[in-house]
């Protein structure tokens, strides 16, 4: 293909040379990745030894492997992002996966503020969108995040709360927002079953830090004529946790600076 000027071939191949490892082929000969990447052996040989003097690749004189120092490239890239940007994919595949809508919010207040969203389709009478906010009693990202609060600012924030009934089934008492509280963090999720609109159904779980502090949550929701609360658990939980874990893990490895 017809190269801008500005285009520059060695830096394309010295990245070929480095995607040419693998978990399938994590080491190589000078031949497999001359093969590999359609060099000359003398280009490959060039380019490895490049890579080896930079600390990408090592050597033992006749396979050449990754070195640590390669994640220095994933490092840059994640330590870039924000949280939004680190979950969307992951909302993105769990959506696939559940076919219901999902999204994360942050505590802010006394309220839930949505930072990323990966809809389905609209199943509450309000639109949701980025930066919606709702109160954090009645909703089940909110419950996992307070859930999480240390106990002083569980009881600051349960003292100064206008703990409204949005519905018939909203709990708005403090004892009774409390033990629900209580049951979330033994369990580590939240089902909010018709508590913030009628017809709505909603499971979340947290999103912790490095040091195991929440600092947000995931939810699924689902209207309430497609799953009852046992299928939501059933169904929903599971690709849930495995979507918050993997948030997690990425957000740890932002959250790193590699060694130089």
């Amino acid at each position: 293909m017809p190269r801008e000027p500005y285009y520059v071939q060695s830096l394309e191949r010295g990245l070929a040379v480095i995607r040419a490892f693998d978990a399938q082929h994590s080491e190589l000969t000078l031949s497999d990745v001359a093969r590999v990447c359609g060099l000359t052996r003398a280009a490959a040989r060039r380019f490895l030894l490049t890579l080896t003097d930079l600390g990408y690749v090592r050597t033992d004189g006749r396979l050449f492997s990754l070195a640590p120092r390669v994640l220095e490239l994933g490092y840059s890239y994640l330590s870039s992002i924000s949280l939004p940007e680190v979950a969307e994919p992951h909302l993105e595949r769990l959506v696939a996966e559940v076919r219901e809508s999902s999204s994360m919010s942050v505590l802010d207040g006394d309220d839930i503020v949505y930072v990323a969203r990966v809809p389905t389709s609209r199943i509450m009478r309000v639109a949701i969108n980025v930066g919606t906010r709702f109160p954090a009693y009645a909703t089940s990202m909110g419950r996992v995040i307070l859930a999480g609060l240390p106990p002083a600012d569980l009881d600051a924030y349960l003292a100064r709360a206008r703990l409204e009934p949005l519905t018939d089934r909203t709990l708005c008492t403090p004892d009774a927002l409390r033990a629900e509280l209580a049951q979330v963090r033994r369990q580590g999720h939240a089902i909010v079953d018709q508590e913030l609109e009628e017809g709505l159904r909603a499971i979340a779980a947290p999103i912790r830090d490095r040091s195991g502090t929440v600092t947000g949550a995931v939810n699924v929701s689902i209207h309430a004529a497609r799953a009852t609360v046992d299928d939501i658990r059933e169904r929903i939980l599971p690709p849930l946790l495995a979507a918050t874990a993997a948030i997690e893990a990425d957000l740890k490895i932002a959250a790193r600076r590699p060694v130089g």
